[in-house]
């Protein structure tokens, strides 16, 4: 059977194999083997991919299929990949394995969170292979919608305002991207030689008229920017990442906002390229905006989900601000910096979630030796905030150095101002990151009880040492992954570059 089909096909069974299981072992144990063989799937399609370029293969997209939908309306289920999506399938299938690892204590209603979490992911993977706006758009939505339960149920706090939030402001952007798609679909047949079709591959070969892209190119980036955490739209995150429990704040930072990202990239950029061109630098300092401010807002918040979740808009507004530079070089970092950030945050939120089930607060203000206490937990928290900060060596510094250097080679004074700016939230980085460290893990214990927390257990060793190991991968020889990325990013900066 096709690989990209039992990307899809895997969550379904293993759906199924939690709906049947009698026991919450039986329920942990189905959902840990199949996101498991998803895994397994996810690397099988790494080396295939590998296999199909190094064989000469030089199709911008492979794998394809398409299968006749609806007929009258000209859609169809059409999927393939290429470095850009398989980079993202492999970190969804990294982020979502390590959180029903750290999922493996959840007991209330744990048969529905599972079958919502694996849920959730199906939409995921069925976004990252979709070739077709029209199935986009439905696993964008299968993607969206079980956050509202997962927060609304199992989350803390002010679980059902944030999962209200969440859902409302999602809704709202997907409103706005379906207006961006069909208005795509509609004019595909009035661009020279078109013929009304939502496949993406065929609406890039069209020439769409300039009229047209000034109108749409602004819904499909909103739309998808919206999940990217772009401003002033990104309110719905900090809440929503600060309510969840510890495996969906994994998904949601680590793998649901990248979605933003790619989908400005692959569609709102690729399809429009005139009006990305003529209209980018309105959202060049919106995303610049995104950056120092999530900066700052993490550097005021005293909860370390709020912190990460701050730390978290500022870093997905990097990916978006280097989308926009239409640069091949920082266009590169982008897409290292969402899976970067991906597999950073997803590692910072599991920390944290641990910790919490230890010290019953999130509170900076009364937290302190936790080293002592967790040294495992406490070194591990540790590597993340240095790879948050860009130390070199680990995957983020990698990703910020292609997108600064690529954002500064534009000769003209706005984009190297804007440059500038963004590229001053390292500083503002590093503040936040080492006042946390400081307070959270070195000096005096604050509470006698802390003294009686243990360390992690197996599962959360686990899942703390398969996110590190790809962080340090990354880190320590980038050019694999980069030249993996560097070759599917050509079309879409050819056509950006022409239009210029």
């Amino acid at each position: 059977m096709d690989i990209l089909i039992l990307l899809i096909l895997v969550p379904v069974l293993t759906v199924l194999a939690i709906s049947i299981s009698r026991t919450k072992e039986q329920i942990r144990m189905s959902a840990a083997v199949g996101m498991g063989i998803q895994l397994v799937q996810a690397t099988y399609l790494v080396f295939a991919y590998l296999a199909e370029r190094k064989n000469g293969n030089v199709d911008d997209m492979l794998f394809v299929r398409s299968w006749e939908w609806f007929k009258s309306f000209n859609i169809q289920f059409s999927i393939g990949v290429d470095g850009i999506s398989v980079s993202l399938i492999a970190l969804t299938a990294i982020v979502i394995f390590t959180g029903v690892l750290t999922s493996w204590k959840v007991d209330n209603l744990s048969k529905e969170f599972f079958i919502s979490l694996i849920v959730l992911t199906t939409g995921v993977f069925g976004f990252f292979i979709s070739l077709d706006l029209f199935s986009m758009f439905l696993f964008f939505e299968l993607a969206v919608i079980p956050m509202y339960l997962l927060i609304g149920i199992w989350g803390s706090g002010p679980k059902e305002y944030a999962a209200m939030k969440l859902t409302l402001m999602l809704m709202g952007a997907s409103a706005v991207l379906l207006l961006g798609i069909l208005g795509l679909y509609v004019n595909s047949a009035a661009a020279p030689g078109g013929l009304m079709t939502f496949n993406i591959i065929d609406i890039s070969r069209l020439n769409i008229p300039m009229e047209v892209q000034r109108i749409f190119f602004p819904l499909l980036f909103v739309g998808f920017g919206v999940l990217g955490a772009l401003f002033p739209f990104h309110t719905w995150s900090p809440d929503g990442h600060s309510s969840a429990p510890t495996a969906v704040s994994m998904l949601h930072a680590g793998v649901l906002m990248k979605m933003g990202g790619y989908g400005c990239l692959r569609v709102a950029m690729y399809l429009m390229p005139g009006a990305a061109n003529e209209m980018g630098w309105i959202f060049i300092v919106l995303t610049s905006i995104s950056v120092v401010y999530g900066a700052f807002g993490a550097i005021v918040q005293k909860d370390l989900k709020y912190i990460n979740a701050y730390s978290s808009v500022s870093h997905c507004g990097l990916v978006l601000f280097a989308i926009l530079m239409s640069d091949k070089i920082s266009a590169n970092g982008a897409v290292l910096q969402m899976i970067s950030h991906g597999l950073m945050t997803a590692l910072f939120f599991a920390l944290i979630g641990m910790i919490y089930e230890r010290t019953h607060t999130r509170d900076i203000r009364f937290m302190g030796g936790l080293m002592k206490v967790i040294p495992f937990l406490g070194v591990a928290y540790m590597i993340a905030g240095l790879a948050s900060l860009g130390l070199p060596g680990l995957s983020g510094f990698v990703a910020e150095m292609n997108v600064f250097v690529g954002a500064f080679q534009h000769s003209d004074t706005f984009h190297r101002i804007a440059t500038i700016v963004v590229c001053s939230s390292i500083v503002i980085t590093a503040v936040y990151i080492l006042r946390v460290v400081a307070t959270l893990l070195l000096g005096p214990i604050k509470n006698n009880d802390f003294n009686l927390i243990k360390d992690a257990v197996w599962f959360e060793r686990a899942t703390v040492i398969i996110l590190i190991f790809a962080i340090a991968g990354i880190g320590m020889a980038p050019l694999w992954l980069s030249d993996f990325i560097s070759r599917s990013l050509d079309p879409i900066i050819l056509k950006l570059s022409m239009i210029k």
